[in-house]
């Protein structure tokens, strides 16, 4: 039999609510956003940003390139700009890459040929593609030396191991194409890009001999053919300064092309994700629940024993008559302090997780938080049947945290708690008639509510404008777990 739900009549609101006289300090605020309060006839939703690998932009053509916009500018703002000097640095930096890349690719696949015959020259063979992922990382990384410190780089396409240690390390990243990837990659940018680069460094460096070319001839005679070499240099440097800007911009967009994570990679990124956090979730949640067990069988045991010693010893000094009054008095202080202890022992094991939530579900969880609450509620959850535990806690912690909220800031003289379950989706909403003008901020006391609802991939929403009345929503998908047997 399910308990009964406590219903309160609702208390007619006056005209002009009371205002608290702190003005309800703010329970959250909205990253980014304005307060709530200063739009009314909105509603103020908000999930915690969510957490995971920097992504990058979508691989559009070479043109999408900060770089190549920079390109296309006016001369005086291109030349006068970052970009060539980035664009330098870039390339330089390409050329003594690529060259140690060849070197050590080269000597791998090389080794690896000749010592194929022994057996070990195929395991260096297979291991060669490896050395794409350090150097792929290092390009993604390199990116921000030509784009700037603020550009978003392409995430890391591989997964998770699922394992730890070398062998299933290996074998993930050999079967993962993104390895396969990155490792032609590696080919062509040791092979033929470092080759570029260092024709475009040699250009680079042609065109300062020939700057500086007065200063040579003058050491040898004074010819007036090197003020002719001198300004086919001058001349010649904002061509160069185009050169490598596209150079370069081509450059990264292959960078991009080659070293981003496909979209499937991605999705599959994201659920594995997804999956991992469900699962520290639980752990969260397991270890939650031994810790109240323990509580309850271990400490509050004891202390309810305690209290019922105390109490038998205070019925045998006050049976010795007089001259036990003083150890009468200690015992019975002793007993006080003891049951104050059990009390606060008996909220924390209930702030920890409920025994009624696990025995008789949400409803019955939530009433009894109801009963306790300062604050008259009227509580009107209707649900068919148990959902998953997950789930339950996080909507039981959602309304016990409203409902703190309402009694500590809101100043209001009724609470109402609503929970329902439709089209696979639980809605609950907590309303009070207080003085509204709350908001969700980074920092509040929502947060760790917020939180845990983007765990379930839930959606808090808060409606308060000043006067109120406030309404703090919560809607999470769920799926029944199993019918309560009446």
């Amino acid at each position: 039999m399910s308990r009964p739900f406590p219903l309160v009549r609702p208390v007619r609101q006056s005209a002009t609510p009371a205002r608290n006289p702190l003005d309800r300090p703010p329970t959250d605020a909205v990253p980014g956003g304005a307060p709530a309060c200063a739009r009314p006839a909105r509603e103020a939703a908000w999930r915690p940003r969510p957490e995971g690998p920097v992504q990058g932009p979508t691989v559009g053509g070479v043109s999408s390139s900060p770089t190549w916009r920079a390109v296309t500018r006016s001369p005086v703002s291109f030349l006068t700009s970052a970009a060539p000097w980035r664009s330098l640095a870039y390339v330089a930096s390409s050329g003594l890459l690529g060259f140690l890349s060849l070197v050590v690719l080269g000597g791998v696949v090389v080794c690896g040929l000749l010592l194929s015959v022994l057996g070990i020259g195929l395991v260096m063979l297979a291991g060669s593609a490896l050395l794409g992922i350090p150097l792929a990382a290092l390009e993604r990384r390199r990116l921000r030396l030509l784009e700037g410190p603020h550009t978003d780089r392409p995430a890391s396409p591989h997964g998770a191991v699922a394992r730890p240690g070398l062998w299933p390390w290996l074998t993930t990243r050999l079967r993962e194409p993104a390895t396969w990837r990155e490792f032609s990659y590696a080919m062509v940018f040791a092979v033929l890009l470092s080759l570029v680069d260092l024709a475009l460094l040699t250009m680079a460096g042609l065109l300062v001999a020939l700057i500086v070319a007065p200063v040579h001839v003058a050491l040898a005679s004074a010819q007036p053919e090197a003020l002719v070499l001198t300004g086919i240099g001058i001349a010649a440097l904002p061509v160069a300064a185009y050169v490598l800007a596209a150079a370069a911009a081509a450059q990264s967009w292959f960078v991009r092309l080659m070293l981003a994570p496909r979209e499937g990679e991605q999705t599959d990124r994201v659920v594995e994700l997804t999956r991992s956090r469900a699962r520290m979730a639980d752990a969260f949640e397991a270890e939650r629940r031994r810790i109240e067990r323990d509580l309850h069988d271990g400490a509050q045991q004891h202390l309810v024993a305690l209290v019922m010693t105390l109490g038998l010893a205070e019925l045998e000094f006050g049976a010795e008559g007089p001259a036990a009054g003083k150890g009468g008095e200690l015992v019975s202080r002793a007993r006080r302090e003891a049951k104050q202890a059990l009390d606060e022992l008996r909220d924390l094991i209930r702030g920890i997780h409920p025994q009624v939530l696990t025995d008789h579900g949400i409803a019955a969880a939530v009433s009894e938080v109801a009963v306790r609450c300062r604050v008259p509620v009227a509580v009107d959850v209707e649900l068919a049947g148990r959902l998953p535990a997950q789930i339950e806690a996080t909507a039981y912690f959602f309304i016990s945290e409203a409902l703190t909220n309402v009694v500590k800031h809101s100043g209001a003289a009724n609470a109402t708690v609503q929970g329902r379950l439709a089209a696979g989706r639980l809605s609950v909403t907590v309303t009070d008639d207080g003085a509204g003008g709350a908001r969700l901020r980074d920092g509040g006391g929502l947060q760790g509510l917020a939180d845990r609802v983007a765990v379930v991939d839930g959606r808090l929403t808060l409606s308060s404008p000043r006067g109120g009345p406030t309404a703090l929503s919560l809607e999470i998908p769920c799926q029944h777990s199993h019918s309560v047997s009446s």
